[in-house]
């Protein structure tokens, strides 16, 4: 019998006990409510909210934060994080991933309401995706949340990242919660949305979440021809995508179950201007994206010691690109179709030693299949099981947690050569203490070792895939201080963050030409090292309920160099990894009005591995304002907000030959009912 079975009968025969164990009467306790995989301590001053005392680095946005940012899609938020650099390809629909502290986007881990969204294809999730409108929470994690009640594959990345969204709120004798919203602006922009609640029994609520985004695109920007610039307009960038989301659920917080439905469909159209080279201003490329999901969750607490987490999911996404500048034989343009399947099942079994003491034993299963109208696909099958062993310890001043993960896959493929099975155990290992009771200060630090498996692409893509390809292993170290202070004379709170770290890459996942520049050939060779400082503060005042002031600040330090022998870019800085970054965002309002304001840097970088003056990269630098006014009107709160994005009108690139807009502005009117 395989290692792999072997976990998987050890894990059921574990709940199994667990069950007979643990029947010893029902309690009513206190539910904690799912957020519990967001698990944390938030003191909340004011509109603001400070995460303190974690064993790893969290950065959160929520609430009325969240909404406050000059944001339009989740991407645009993480913009305000620390030791982020988000990749965006330019324009209101052009792809946007985030690399957290230079290990890479395909180490970030998606979660959306517990459970990843994944993408087997390229490893990649495209953040400019999801709007802002149905979001309660984005919580960042270094390294992973700490909680023991989560699936076994919330310990599988370097860093994750929580999507929250909105929960089902009902002010006393009210049956529904509505609220509109329409945005225009720049760009053609066209947004209108719906969010509506709806309480459908007595602990029974459903939510509604549409939204739809139609967008030109066309922008002005610079182009440099030799020694003068000009201006041209970009083309092909237009968009127009819908969301529709549903979800069902039982609202009792002090119930001893609970559970949630939800179904999530994304389609959309849009134009790829590609990159700005050889006075070539306009691309054909079109892309057709097509997501959907359904998930469930459902947890039971047994009695005082124990609970049960059953997790279910099942995506099918469908992508179509399209070139007409490219003919195959026969003279038709290039028009390639891929359709992933996930499924998804988790099991978490979560026993109360003592308390402050947990200990859970998760275990996943999961199956990813890929199509595609490529001649000689290879048509992989990726089965996964996953088998997690949890704790976390909290005392009043310390806490630690440690995992470790066993992950087992087997693929198989129609044409061609599989990549060989991987059983691979990667432990993690985090606590905090606070030394002096009286000074509210404490020390934490992280150690985890992960990998991440060679995508489909990677592996099997006509031509360039190479199944021989070995996982990703990425080494983290962590270790930081927290310093939190609630000042009651004067209603503010100051918290402060500080991280030093180090990663380490190994057989780092690269391509290379072959025997021309049109062949090129996925190798393991890099290995890169990345040593970083983190710095975190915010400032939060509340003056007699009227005046409301918040702001942050964050600085990011990272030398992250190749470290691959033999290389001529031996121990330079990677592509796009810039030394020095970091924002600044001031909220304030006062009565129904409000004004914003955020600044965001990222120093010099270069474009390619070798550090040369031709590859230089400049700094890069945007202010945005936004203001806004409630009015009250009878039963109804209307929210009126200008916002001016590039408020200096300057002209980078985030992604060199992808130029990014000048000053653009947007219009926002929403309604609560």
């Amino acid at each position: 019998m395989s290692r792999f079975y072997f976990w998987i009968r050890f894990s059921g025969i574990i709940t199994l006990l667990y069950g007979i164990g643990c029947t010893d009467g029902m309690a009513q306790i206190q539910d904690t409510a799912y957020a519990r995989v967001l698990d944390s301590v938030w003191i909340r001053s004011g509109r603001a909210v400070v995460q303190f005392n974690t064993a790893t680095p969290v950065q959160t946005l929520t609430g009325s934060r969240l909404q406050q940012v000059n944001s339009f899609s989740v991407a645009d938020a993480l913009r305000y994080f620390s030791g982020v650099q988000l990749k965006d390809y330019g324009g209101i629909g052009g792809l946007k991933t985030l690399n957290v502290r230079s290990l890479g986007a395909q180490h970030l881990g998606v979660f959306y309401d517990g459970l990843q969204l994944g993408n087997a294809q390229n490893g990649i999730v495209d953040l400019g995706k999801f709007s802002l409108d149905n979001i309660d929470a984005l919580s960042l994690y270094n390294s992973q949340n700490t909680s023991t009640l989560q699936s076994a594959r919330n310990f599988g990345s370097a860093a994750a990242l929580f999507i929250k969204s909105k929960q089902p709120v009902f002010e006393p004798h009210k049956k529904y919660q509505i609220s509109a919203a329409f945005k225009t602006g720049s760009f053609g922009l066209i947004n209108p949305s719906l969010y509506w609640q709806q309480k459908v029994a007595g602990n029974m609520a459903t939510t509604v979440s549409v939204e739809t985004v139609h967008a030109h695109g066309r922008y002005k920007t610079r182009y440099q021809k030799q020694a003068y610039d000009t201006t041209i307009v970009r083309q092909n960038a237009d968009v127009a995508s819908r969301r529709m989301e549903f979800a069902v659920q039982n609202l009792h917080k002090d119930a001893t179950t609970h559970w949630k439905l939800q179904a999530y469909f994304y389609n959309a159209e849009r134009g790829l201007p590609g990159a700005v080279v050889a006075e070539r201003f306009y691309n054909a490329q079109r892309l057709w994206d097509r997501n959907f999901f359904t998930q469930g969750m459902w947890r039971k607490q047994i009695n005082t010691r124990y609970q049960l987490l059953v997790q279910g999911k099942y995506a099918n996404d469908y992508t179509r690109y399209l070139d007409t500048t490219i003919k195959k034989i026969g003279g038709a343009p290039l028009n390639n179709t891929y359709r992933q399947q996930e499924y998804d099942a988790s099991l978490v079994n979560e026993y109360l030693i003592a308390a402050g003491w947990s200990v859970s034993l998760a275990t996943d299963w999961i199956v990813n299949k890929m199509q595609a109208n490529l001649d000689h696909f290879a048509y992989p099958v990726r089965s996964t099981g996953l088998v997690a062993i949890a704790t976390e310890l909290k005392r009043k001043r310390f806490m630690a947690a440690g995992n470790l993960l066993g992950t087992f896959t087997r693929e198989k493929v129609s044409t061609g050569a599989a990549a060989g099975n991987k059983d691979v155990l990667t432990p993690a290992i985090s606590a905090s203490w606070r030394p002096w009771n009286h000074l509210p200060i404490s020390v934490r630090s992280f150690y985890k070792r992960i990998f991440r498996m060679p995508s489909f692409n990677d592996l099997y893509y006509t031509i360039i895939g190479n199944a021989t390809l070995k996982p990703e292993y990425t080494t983290q170290y962590d270790i930081g201080l927290q310093y939190k202070k609630n000042l009651a004379d004067t209603g503010s709170c100051i918290s402060l963050q500080a991280d030093v770290y180090y990663n380490a890459i190994r057989d780092k996942i690269i391509a290379i030409p072959a025997n021309n520049l049109f062949r090129w050939s996925m190798i393991n060779m890099g290995k890169v090292a990345v040593r970083g400082a983190d710095l975190r503060f915010t400032y939060a005042i509340a003056i007699q309920h009227r005046v409301f002031l918040n702001s942050t600040l964050t600085y990011s330090y990272q030398r992250a160099v190749n470290k691959t022998a033999g290389e001529r870019s031996y121990n330079q800085q990677i592509p796009y990894a810039p030394k020095h970054s970091g924002s600044t965002t001031v909220q304030t309002a006062y009565r129904s009005w409000g004004l914003n304001y955020s600044f965001i840097y990222t120093g010099e970088r270069y474009m390619l591995p070798e550090n040369d003056p031709q590859n230089y990269l400049e700094p890069w630098y945007t202010h945005d304002l936004s203001l806004t006014k409630t009015v009250r009107l009878k039963q109804t709160n209307a929210v009126l907000a200008l916002e001016v994005n590039n408020l200096l009108n300057q002209y980078y690139d985030v992604v060199v030959n992808y130029p990014m807009p000048g000053r653009n502005y947007l219009l926002k009117i929403a309604f609560n009912l």
